[in-house]
């Protein structure tokens, strides 16, 4: 299967006054088209950069990134917002939407980037705003939403432009138990329709629903493995961390 990002020696390293921070040392890896990873690792670990550096929201220090074909690693700050809103739907921990916009108008902002007319904007937010569920809430605001709900209207957006990938950055992080089996319920489904998943975070309990479990530490690739015990919404056998 086709990778659809493929990264060589990618380094990036910040300079904070007379001091150098190696946040990645040296990364190589490569992600298939349609895999489900899981990207841990503790506070210091590298994680954040290289999610950055994947939703080219920065640039690497050295290294290829190669994504879909692309070479991004060497882009210009306003090409790499097009190849973001083309390519990569982000979902954050905070939800990142718009409070005085309904979910409709939350889901739709990418495609006014994309330059889509208001009546294809419209009928693309619907449809999106349906598969996550929300069909019904499609004019309400975010105080009006749940946070449960409010995750799925950022899932809606993320998907909206149908992009390569779905980047999520600790998507669970502010939902009690419940709400976070019903999302990473929506992340397996997102995944069997074919879509490459990315998800960021430090619990394992949420890793877990991944196909691929990458781990950093110190700026390099601690483990890289199968996993082998993935974790189906439902599945009896698995209890979630209450405590979370």
């Amino acid at each position: 299967m086709q990778e659809i990002i493929s990264v060589k020696d990618l380094r990036k390293t910040y300079v904070m006054g007379l001091e150098k921070v190696h946040a990645l040392q040296s990364i190589t890896l490569g992600i298939k088209r349609n895999e489900y990873v899981a990207l841990m690792g503790p506070s210091g670990s590298g994680k954040s950069t290289l999610m950055n550096l994947l939703g080219c929201l920065d640039t690497p220090t050295s290294g290829d990134y190669i994504l879909n074909d692309t070479n991004v690693s060497t882009m210009t700050d306003s090409e790499l917002a097009e190849v973001r809103n083309k390519e990569i739907g982000f979902v954050f921990q905070t939800f990142n939407l718009l409070p005085r916009l309904s979910a409709l108008e939350n889901v739709g902002l990418p495609l006014v980037y994309a330059g889509l007319s208001k009546s294809e904007r419209i009928e693309k937010a619907t449809f999106a705003l349906e598969s996550v569920g929300l069909g019904d809430r499609i004019t309400h605001k975010p105080n009006e939403l749940s946070g449960g709900q409010r995750q799925r209207v950022a899932v809606a957006r993320a998907l909206v432009n149908s992009p390569s990938i779905i980047l999520a950055d600790e998507p669970t992080g502010n939902l009690d138990t419940k709400t976070s089996i019903e999302i990473m319920s929506l992340f397996e489904e997102i995944h069997r329709q074919g879509n490459t998943v990315i998800i960021v975070t430090h619990e394992p309990d949420i890793a877990e629903h991944a196909h691929r479990i990458i781990r950093l530490r110190d700026g390099l690739v601690e483990t890289d493995i199968k996993n082998e015990n993935i974790i189906k919404v439902g599945d009896p056998s698995h209890r979630y961390n209450v405590d979370k």
